[in-house]
């Protein structure tokens, strides 16, 4: 990325960092996340073009709360502090940050001064969230305020001649008005950048990336057919060539059809070493009474691994195992200081031990929108990169309670039913993703003259730009009618249908 201007964002392990890269990013401006205790000696090698100090679970005010060496903020790069950044940058140069009486949740109508030129074209207010119980209560010598709310005296801070500022709201997130145009004003009206970087330029610095790391060695990518681990093998196919082999391990827990569609787009659009592991006995075995989903998901991690240590072995010395990790995987599982939501098999799910010298994560810091426009940069056809999104450990989180090949045979015919509707309407273009859950509850009907005792089966369908945050969709109803009478009448064993009208959060997207 030396070819390239840049934006450092200091992580304080706030639950916004990414976005925070995510919205530099959509303004044309490369950003790279790095750990707050980052020394000066490598800022000066990276010569960014601005610092951006995120948002953290700590307070300032707490003994061993991450911080910085006070000579980063006086090595003359622009800097703007999120949240706790500015309370950092704040108490660091003498400047006093307390507990607020009244702790701000939710969005605020803020007060700026569009004067300043973070605020270049805003109104007097502006709408943004705040999520804060401390506050700068004495702002330091040489800066001004720039914003306030009802309850938050100072809401935003400025001192223009060292382009130092710092605001307490989050202009990452899409609850804050014009977020974007305000990093947009950083990056341009302060840092003084031109905008170079786009989704090619991930493509080719990856691909150097990636020659220079891995070489003459040889890499296995772990090959599901969805679209993270597709972009990913078509990345590293370019990157190295015949030095990769993609082991698509079918699992018996994929949609209808999919394994046989998955080895048909591989061998004949892509010139790829490609081994397709047929092992649904296997891991149907490890699965075998297994309810928790959390236990399933590090079943299914740990022997994926497995699998691919041993088709490793046949191969030859492999030293790299890639595979399609996105940033909303690294999220939920907790990767660094964050909460576990639920264990990804390529992330929280992997077992101690892997056989192999270290795994590449090309996409690790790309949210799903971008791995889209990474694919099509990279010549991948359209019907594969807007694929629906499928989870590694597949139908097994979309099958409640145990598994077993019944329950998995009923929600394939009844997804692929459900999927097929779908995009017969033309909603398929509109909905982020959509898919059936076979519950774990069984309720009575009746069909024909006969009562049944049948599956419960729960339809999704959710609409977002990130799969960070979701909001259900609102399908029309004599397309949900039509789904349901469908399923009920072809699928043998399911005889209630329920719509989930839950968004993300407080529900994930999956059900497991």
């Amino acid at each position: 990325m030396k070819d390239n201007e840049k934006i450092l964002i200091l992580d304080f392990y706030g639950q916004y960092n990414q976005l925070i890269a995510r919205r530099v990013r959509e303004c044309g401006v490369y950003s790279e996340i790095v750990s707050f205790d980052i020394s000066i000696d490598k800022i000066k090698e990276i010569a960014p073009k601005g610092l951006i100090f995120t948002g953290s679970p700590s307070s300032v005010n707490q003994k061993n709360a991450p911080t910085i060496d006070k000579k980063i903020l006086e090595l003359g790069i622009p800097i703007l502090g999120i949240c706790y950044g500015v309370q950092l940058i704040s108490k660091i140069l003498g400047g006093n940050v307390d507990s607020a009486e009244k702790r701000e949740y939710g969005v605020t109508s803020v007060n700026i001064d569009n004067t300043s030129p973070l605020f270049a074209g805003f109104e007097n207010t502006n709408e943004c969230l705040m999520t804060h119980t401390d506050f700068v209560k004495v702002m330091p010598e040489g800066f001004k305020k720039i914003a306030y709310t009802a309850d938050c005296p100072v809401a935003g801070i400025a001192n223009e001649n060292k382009k130092i500022y710092g605001i307490q709201f989050h202009p990452e997130v899409n609850h804050t008005k014009n977020g974007t145009k305000i990093i947009h004003n950083f990056v341009y009206n302060v840092c003084g950048c031109k905008g170079d970087w786009n989704m090619s330029s991930f493509v080719e610095d990856s691909v150097k990336a990636l020659k220079s790391k891995i070489g003459d060695k040889k890499a296995l990518c772990a090959l599901s057919g969805g679209v993270d681990s597709s972009v990913a093998a078509v990345l590293l196919n370019k990157a190295i060539g015949k030095n990769l082999t993609c082991i698509f391990v079918d699992h018996g827990l994929l949609r209808k059809n999919e394994g046989d569609e998955v080895e048909k787009i591989f061998r004949e659009q892509y010139d790829i070493n490609l081994v397709r592991v047929n092992a649904k006995d296997r891991f149907l075995a490890k699965l075998k009474d297994v309810t928790d989903p959390e236990t399933k998901r590090k079943i299914i991690g740990e022997e994926f691994i497995r699998v691919f240590e041993e088709e490793a072995k046949k191969i030859g010395k492999v030293e790299f195992l890639v595979q399609g990790t996105i940033y909303p995987d690294v999220i939920e599982s907790g990767a660094g200081k964050g909460q576990t939501i639920k264990s990804h098999h390529n992330v929280g799910g992997l077992p101690d031990y892997v056989d192999f010298e270290e795994i590449v994560e090309p996409l690790r810091d790309l949210f799903k929108d971008e791995v889209r426009k990474t694919g099509l940069e990279l010549g991948i056809p359209e019907n594969l990169v807007y694929r629906q999104p499928f989870p590694g450990p597949g139908l097994a989180i979309r099958v409640i309670g145990d598994i077993t090949d019944e329950k998995l045979n009923i929600l394939k015919e009844a997804d692929f039913i459900f999927r097929e509707e779908i995009a017969k309407s033309g909603l398929d273009k509109s909905l982020n993703q959509y898919f059936a859950v076979l519950t774990n509850l069984k309720s009575v009907g009746v069909m024909g003259d006969e009562r049944t005792y049948d599956y419960t089966l729960a339809l999704r369908a959710v609409e977002t730009s990130d799969f960070m945050t979701a909001t259900w969709a609102k399908i029309p109803y004599d397309i949900l009618e039509k789904v349901s009478v469908r399923i009920v009448n072809e699928v043998k064993g399911i005889n209630r249908i329920v719509y989930d009208i839950t968004s993300k959060p407080p529900a994930t997207i999956e059900w497991e």
